[in-house]
């Protein structure tokens, strides 16, 4: 198989909803900018650091499974 036929679908938002959080406080928690986040949330970033991946589940309360799906 191809990387280049694997896709990572982001889900932060269904659990901002889940938790009643907009991308902004989600952004000021975790210390990542919005527009970074924003990246992030609509499956335009290409990687995303362990340091921010543990920050995001910390402040989500959730595995990085609930963070993202791998599609093929």
């Amino acid at each position: 198989m191809d990387a280049g036929e694997l896709r990572v679908a982001c889900h932060i938002d269904g659990l901002l909803a889940q938790r009643g959080m907009t991308l902004t406080q989600l952004s000021e928690r975790v210390g990542v900018s919005l527009a970074n986040l924003s990246v992030l949330k609509n499956n335009r970033a290409k990687a995303v650091r362990f340091t921010t991946l543990v920050a995001l589940c910390d402040v989500l309360e959730c595995q990085p499974g609930d963070l993202f799906t791998v599609i093929r």
